[in-house]
C-alpha cells in the first residue's frame, strides 16, 4: 500500500467533470484506489464517493492506492491532478 498527499490545482476543484476524469482514470487501474481529506476517506472510483468530499482549489486529498499496480496509480492520478484534471 502507498499513498500520496497531492494539493487540488484546479479552479473547481474535485466537481462534475473534473470529477469523471479523475474516475475514469482510478478505473483504468486494478488496484484499490481511495482518496482522504481530513478524516475522510471514499472509494477514488466512485463518483458520488469523490462529490461528496467537496473537494475545492486548495485542499489537500490523500490517494491511497493497494494492489499490482498501486505504484503506477497513484503516479497517474497525481499527475492528472497537477495538470487541472483536463479543465
Amino acid at each position: 500500500m502507498i499513498t500520496r498527499d497531492v494539493t487540488i490545482v484546479n479552479d473547481v476543484g474535485l466537481h462534475a467533470r473534473p470529477a469523471t476524469f479523475f474516475i475514469q482514470k482510478a478505473n483504468s487501474y486494478k488496484a484499490s484506489l481511495w482518496i482522504e481529506k481530513d478524516d475522510r476517506r471514499v472509494n477514488a472510483k466512485s463518483l458520488l464517493g469523490v462529490l461528496s468530499m467537496g473537494i475545492i482549489k486548495g485542499t489537500v486529498v490523500t490517494i491511497i492506492a493497494d494492489g499490482a499496480d498501486e505504484d503506477e496509480a497513484v503516479a497517474g492520478l497525481e499527475t492528472l491532478i497537477l495538470t487541472g484534471l483536463n479543465d
